[in-house]
């Protein structure tokens, strides 16, 4: 039996027999733990090139992809619980956030989920209604209470930062995103809050298309120091944006190794490096000189942070290969790395990051289509391809233009001989 197929007959197996929400795909257990999957969110390439050439059979293989643009959501069974992730300390989001609530309980009767600290916020404690339906709130707390397989989908109220806040809370499958634009961005945040009730109902009754925006997987791997008796646990992250490698306060440079596959590919010697998502390519990688790529194309940027050579640009990579970051044997300090802004730590010598793309994307919700999503989002907030309109001259005005240019050239030369001589 080929790897396809029996891969297949287990998703198959696996979602008879589980209570499973959404159309993302989950491979088994085993597929995860390979150290080079296929790349994700790519329709398949035919694989057969003329009468005679074809790839190789390849018992890695896991899946067929499916084409981005046929990506739509649709439930196995109607969605119970939701996740409302709302901006804190922000009173321009407290009405929608007591609404939307208020909405969700009373009139779809779903389970709500908020986080602890939302109902301890004193502008929410002071809103008169909200009181109706706090006690019928299920709460937690980040990075205390596990909430895989306990929410259906996710809806966040307030800028980017909401959405990268729900990418963290799960570290491995994640529920589908529907992210409203209060925040200062706004530019995964597609959806607007005046008419929320029709576009959370579409959501519901599974009328959507979806964009699943890859993760990066990252591993931390620390030196073994001669005195350590317990072998130290490799940290695992999963970002949306990107990962930063920096300097941190060293006055000196960056002396980084980069390796792709295995292969060392150049040592990086300036501030630091972005390993970043196409989705984290309009952020942090755009202001350090990358291109824009879409968040639909399985790919991984390396862009270098004010590089020490006129000849390092931003490369694209395959969203398959595994990268190793470390410190060059001669680097004269640590280097500091963050993973989407968080979790800032510092590497010495002979400690790893290892990066590469993770199995489980965040399936952010559209609020048209992938493509229009995207290039509203670049020119509203980008201002990507803005300018100002000039009205042009019509021909009539133009010829007049041009014979008045005419006539003041032969009046210029009738006017030559008239000019007074030297003296």
């Amino acid at each position: 039996m080929s790897a396809v197929h029996s891969a297949k007959t287990m998703l198959r197996r696996q979602f008879s027999h589980e209570s499973g929400k959404t159309a993302l795909v989950q491979a088994p257990q085993e597929y995860f733990d390979r150290r080079r999957t296929r790349s994700l969110n790519a329709p398949s390439p035919i694989q057969q090139f003329g009468p005679c050439g074809r790839i190789m059979k390849n018992s890695a293989m896991v899946m067929q992809i499916q084409d981005p643009a046929s990506q739509r959501l649709t439930w196995y069974k109607p969605p119970l619980t939701v996740l409302v992730i709302k901006k804190i300390h922000d009173a321009t989001i407290i009405t929608p956030f007591v609404q939307l609530v208020h909405w969700l309980v009373h009139d779809k009767s779903m389970v709500v989920f908020v986080e602890a600290s939302v109902l301890e916020d004193r502008l929410l404690s002071e809103y008169g209604n909200f009181n109706l339906v706090k006690e019928r709130l299920m709460t937690f707390r980040a990075g205390t209470d596990d909430l895989t397989d306990k929410i259906d989908f996710i809806i966040c109220l307030g800028g980017d930062g909401t959405l990268l806040h729900a990418s963290s809370l799960f570290q491995q499958s994640v529920p589908p995103v529907m992210a409203f634009h209060l925040g200062s961005l706004g530019f995964l945040t597609p959806f607007e809050f005046n008419n929320f009730q029709e576009q959370v109902m579409n959501v519901l009754e599974g009328h959507a298309a979806l964009t699943l925006r890859s993760r990066l997987q990252c591993v931390v791997l620390r030196k073994r120091k001669d005195d350590d008796k317990d072998k130290k646990k490799p940290t695992t992250i999963l970002v949306l944006n990107e990962v930063v490698v920096d300097r941190g306060p060293s006055p000196y440079l960056s002396n980084i190794d980069l390796f792709l596959d295995g292969k060392h590919i150049t040592s990086v010697q300036g501030d630091g490096l972005i390993v970043s998502t196409p989705t984290g390519s309009t952020a942090y990688a755009v202001a350090a000189g990358a291109s824009m790529i879409h968040p639909a194309v399985p790919a991984i940027m390396v862009t270098p942070i004010c590089p020490h050579s006129l000849s390092f640009r931003p490369i694209v990579v395959p969203a398959g290969v595994e990268l190793k970051i470390a410190l060059s044997p001669d680097a004269r300090n640590a280097m500091w790395v963050s993973f989407d802004g968080r979790n800032r730590q510092a590497l010495q010598h002979g400690d790893s990051l290892y990066v590469t793309t993770s199995v489980y994307p965040v399936p952010s919700i559209c609020a048209f289509d992938q493509i229009s999503d995207w290039f509203d989002s670049l020119a509203e907030c980008l201002h990507w391809n803005v300018r100002k309109k000039q009205q042009q001259k019509q021909m009539d005005e133009l010829s007049d233009a041009t014979q008045s240019s005419s006539d003041t050239l032969d009046d210029i030369e009738n006017n030559h001989d008239e000019r007074p001589t030297d003296t």
